[in-house]
This record gives C-alpha cells, structure tokens and sequence, in this order.
C-alpha cells in the first residue's frame, strides 16, 4: 500500500468531485456523530463512540483499558435504554390498571329565596 502525500490527496480531491467523501476520515463521521446525538438531533451510535476510543488510544491520549471500560459502560445504558424503551411499547393488561376513582358531584348552586311579603315597617298616620 502507498501513502499519498497532503498535496497529492488535496489534488485528488480538486479532479474527482465527491473524491471527498470516500477518503473522510471516520473519525470526522464520528465526531459528526457524537456531535448530532449529543444535540438529539439523532440517536448515540456505539460505533461512533468506538470509532472516538480507538482515536484516543491511537494517538496515546488514553489507555486501551479505560477505553474498554468507557465502551463497556455506553454499551449498558444503551442496552438498559432499548429494555426501557421496549418496556414502554408493551401493550398493557386490561386489568393492571386500577379503577379511576368516580368524580365528586358538582354541588348544586344556592336557589334564590322567592320574594315574599316585605317586613311591616312603620306606618306614616
């Protein structure tokens, strides 16, 4: 396999329209990635985050052990995530739920007193 120098890749990328997308480098995806789950703007890729670890341990940023364990860790909240989420479209059993409690009757409003003889007052002689 040969090496291209920057200025041989930059030329191939100015000739072959698109030439681009094949040679981004998949730590660019990833951080893209990371990137729009972050927002949620769409769903956390584990590859995405292997892709990260594998970087860091590369470029001796981390140790492949912790980065192991980092990865270990993801891949349980996304399994305990999908087991929720699967939790939640189960349909539920008729009878789990309980009775809603019956509603108070509204209280009737006060009727007006009729109108009946005014009180005698005093008389003018």
């Amino acid at each position: 396999m040969t090496e291209l120098a920057g200025t041989q890749i930059s030329s191939l990328m100015e000739v072959l329209p698109g030439i681009a997308q094949v040679l981004r480098s998949p730590v660019a995806d990833a951080i893209v990635g990371l990137i729009k789950a972050g927002t949620r703007v769409k769903e956390f890729d584990l590859a995405d985050a292997d892709e990260m670890l594998k970087f860091a341990v590369r470029r001796n940023l981390m140790s492949q052990d912790e980065s192991e364990r980092v990865l270990a860790d993801a891949r349980v909240v996304v399994q305990r995530r999908a087991e929720r989420a699967a939790e939640r479209e189960k349909p539920k059993k008729p009878g789990a739920h309980p009775k809603p409690k019956p509603k108070a009757k509204a209280k009737q409003p006060k009727k007006p007193k009729p109108a009946g003889k005014k009180p005698a007052g005093k008389r003018k002689k």
